[in-house]
């Protein structure tokens, strides 16, 4: 048990997506749609957030290989109440890049969730209102 054996496979392109969404108060994505958030711009902050968490996926998950990542990119979705996060990820190398790529829309969902905390509370300090729900890889591409 513990890492996959990879030294036989050869380095080809891989790329993948995932995506996630948040559910927030109307009023929170309106905040953050107008720059008003105290803790400063969201989708900058997540996407600095995001990207790290992608370059640490191996220091975060046990038997994950640390991957030289060539590109993260994320976009960003305000509809309503939910903000839908995509990160995709790209290398070339042994292995694919899912793991990176749901480990960077998962915290990049968390940043946003920490930034707006404090409007999403209610009365008694509790997020009555706020989820983090469907994350999934969208695609993964193995070229080569």
């Amino acid at each position: 048990m513990g890492m996959v054996d990879i030294t036989q496979k050869m380095d080809v392109l891989r790329i993948a997506r995932a995506k996630g969404t948040i559910v927030l108060k109307s009023e929170t994505t309106e905040a953050i749609k107008n720059g008003e958030i105290k803790k400063g711009n969201v989708e900058e902050t997540a996407k600095i957030a995001g990207t790290m968490a992608v370059k640490s996926t191996p220091a975060i998950i046990p038997y994950c290989h640390p991957i030289p990542i060539e590109s993260v990119d994320f976009k960003f979705h305000v509809h309503g109440n939910r903000i839908d996060v995509e990160c995709e990820v790209k290398a070339h190398y042994k292995t694919g890049v899912e793991m990176e790529a749901l480990t960077g829309v998962s915290v990049a969902l968390l940043t946003i969730w920490d930034m707006v905390k404090y409007l999403e509370k209610d009365e008694n300090g509790q997020y009555p209102m706020t989820q983090i729900k469907d994350i999934e890889v969208v695609e993964k591409i193995k070229e080569g």
